[in-house]
């Protein structure tokens, strides 16, 4: 009955939707969906700048630019939430303390985002991806899991940094 009572409100209000991690906190963190997400920006750069280097774009072409920076766009969005989510949920004064680098880290990632997203920069793209690795790097030693550096097994074929699970 009250959620027929809430949806006949939201119906004639249009309550925003509201998106989160969990915030129970659930202990589920994980730097992956970051990295893959700036993967995904340096492809889709990789991508464009083919299309570029063409002396014009069919209509099919245009429409696969513009489907391309969408998608930078969007993984330039969701870079921020992910590194965002564990900066505010997981990270805290114990953290701090050993690596007070982090909210510099943070701050720079955020504006490294901001980058990737308003260039067709690979320079850009990859110093985002600099900065994401070594917080990932960051979050496996606060969690005391070694890492290490591996290239990823598809394009763009970056090194990224990897919890060592072996034991």
């Amino acid at each position: 009955m009250l959620y027929d009572i809430i949806a006949k409100f939201d119906k004639k209000l249009h309550f925003p939707v509201v998106m989160a991690h969990c915030d129970i906190p659930c202990k589920i963190y994980d730097p992956i969906g970051a990295q893959i997400s700036v993967l995904t920006i340096i492809r889709m750069v990789d991508l464009l700048n083919e299309l570029k280097a063409k002396p014009s774009l069919t209509l099919d072409e245009q429409a696969e630019f513009l489907r391309l920076v969408n998608q930078k766009e969007n993984h330039g969005i969701k870079v921020k939430e992910e590194i965002s989510v564990i900066w505010g949920d997981y990270i805290k004064a114990p953290q701090l303390t050993q690596f007070p680098e982090l909210h510099e880290l943070v701050h720079n990632i955020m504006l490294a985002s901001s980058q990737a997203k308003q260039h067709i920069s690979k320079e850009a793209a990859q110093i985002l991806l600099q900065q994401v690795n070594r917080f990932a790097e960051i979050f496996w030693a606060t969690k005391k899991v070694a890492t290490f550096s591996a290239i990823c097994p598809y394009p763009p074929e970056e090194s990224l940094i990897y919890p060592n699970l072996q034991g």
